[in-house]
């Protein structure tokens, strides 16, 4: 296991090792509850979500600890499971069998694009202010669903406002905020798991949590949405729709993956003198197969976890860590016959403070230059306010383009924004006919 692994060689230890998969397991194992919870929203059944995104996430990481022997942990991703259920579903009319079948694409983009040369250009070709953006936007976007689950803001007036009357989960929710909140500032290992277990205890009281009746497996399978993709249903509803949800998936999913990967392993000192992660070639490949297996077993998109960084934090330094990351995530099939205990209320909270996390993207735009300020706010702002993550990177790549050409610099966009930006015109004016 060392010689295959290479733990002395890269100055770690067994121990170390497990014990940095399990910090990182408790650091993102909130998925298991938040994603079955969001997926639901379609119709999906929320226990055998939680089985496939448990499964989905175990492939994954055994799969990077094998290939890549990285410490890097994968399951489906917030932002994406938001972009799948109000984007993809409730937004452009499919069907949440037609969702996975566009996922089941993404993953297969994503795959040529992983083991091809284009990776690279790809990469190069979105400009970094844009990528940092999209991140932020979606952080924006994750934080006002988890405000709007629990009628926290409400539109009842026809505006946006507080709505405190008669709203417990909405009380319920401020508190699980605030200990959450508290938890993270204190840096405590998996915070935001202890957050949504206490503020669902407190829920009891307060009539927000409702106990079963019995706890057991029985009738929980994960045939209600495996291998459930429909495929025909997808074509039928035509192929600019199509290609520009293909498309954002598989951007989103490329650069979140990119991102973790190169800049959680550059503050730990992992990457070699040109800045390049051993294995990172291999971490995008597993992740790209890891979402089409994903699709198949009836989740939304998987990816690479920022929480990776702290297990790498206590020392975890090959694969080993991801593959204890997946046994736990296989043990954690067992909680399904709880898991739907927790309220909504409970999982509010940690909506917003992974909101919080990824706004720190919106730090790298250089906002004194308005020519990357106002595409990068459009971004952001779009897909909060247009509730669709797909028009806020269609709003930023388009305002982008046309800024540029319009100041005479069209030489410094690459092809393929502008590829993308048309797509996004043809599709908003195809469909507004």
């Amino acid at each position: 296991m060392d010689k295959f692994f290479k733990i002395s060689e890269r100055g770690s230890s067994l121990r170390t090792e497990i014990v940095g998969g399990i910090t990182t397991f408790f650091a993102m194992a909130y998925i298991i509850f938040v994603n079955p919870g969001m997926l639901s929203d379609t119709g999906m059944d929320f226990n055998a979500v939680l089985l496939a995104t448990c499964i989905s996430a175990a492939v994954s990481c055994i799969l990077t600890g094998l290939l890549a022997n990285a410490p890097f942990a994968q399951a489906p991703g917030m932002g994406l499971n938001a972009f799948f259920t109000y984007t993809v579903c409730l937004g452009m009319g499919y069907t949440w069998q037609e969702g996975l079948a566009i996922v089941l694409l993404s993953g297969i983009l994503f795959l040529v694009i992983a083991v091809s040369p284009l990776r690279s250009k790809i990469i190069a070709a979105i400009p970094g202010f844009l990528n940092r953006a999209i991140s932020a936007g979606i952080g924006l976007f994750i934080a006002f669903i988890g405000l709007l689950n629990v009628s926290l803001i409400s539109f009842a007036s026809g505006v946006p406002a507080l709505n405190f009357k008669g709203n417990p989960d909405g009380l319920l929710t401020l508190i699980g905020l605030l200990i959450t909140a508290v938890l993270m500032c204190y840096k405590i290992k998996g915070a935001i798991v202890i957050g949504i277990i206490v503020t669902t205890l407190i829920g009891l009281p307060m009539g927000c949590t409702t106990l079963p009746e019995a706890i057991t497996m029985e009738g929980i399978s994960l045939a209600p949405v495996f291998m459930k993709l429909d495929m025909g249903g997808v074509m039928a509803k035509g192929f600019l729709p199509l290609i520009t949800a293909v498309i954002s998936f598989a951007l989103v999913d490329c650069f979140d993956t990119v991102g973790t990967l190169i800049g959680t392993a550059t503050n730990a000192g992992m990457t070699d003198r040109r800045g390049n992660l051993p294995g990172g070639d291999r971490a995008l490949i597993a992740d790209a197969v890891a979402t089409c297996c994903g699709a198949c077993l009836g989740t939304s998109t998987v990816t690479t976890f920022v929480e990776s960084s702290t297990g790498i934090s206590e020392g975890a330094r090959t694969g080993v860590s991801s593959i204890v990351v997946g046994v736990m995530f296989l043990l954690s099939t067992f909680l399904a016959p709880i898991a739907s205990v927790i309220p909504s209320a409970a999982t509010a909270p940690a909506l917003i403070i992974v909101g919080v996390l990824m706004m720190k993207g919106a730090a790298a735009v250089d906002w004194n230059d308005l020519e990357c300020a106002i595409p990068a706010f459009l971004t952001i702002s779009t897909m909060a306010f247009a509730y669709s993550i797909s028009d806020g990177i269609g709003f930023g790549f388009i305002s982008y383009s046309v800024i540029k050409l319009a100041r005479g610099k069209a030489k410094e966009v690459p092809v393929l924004v502008y590829v993308i930006a048309v797509l996004f015109i043809l599709k908003y004016i195809l469909t507004n006919i």
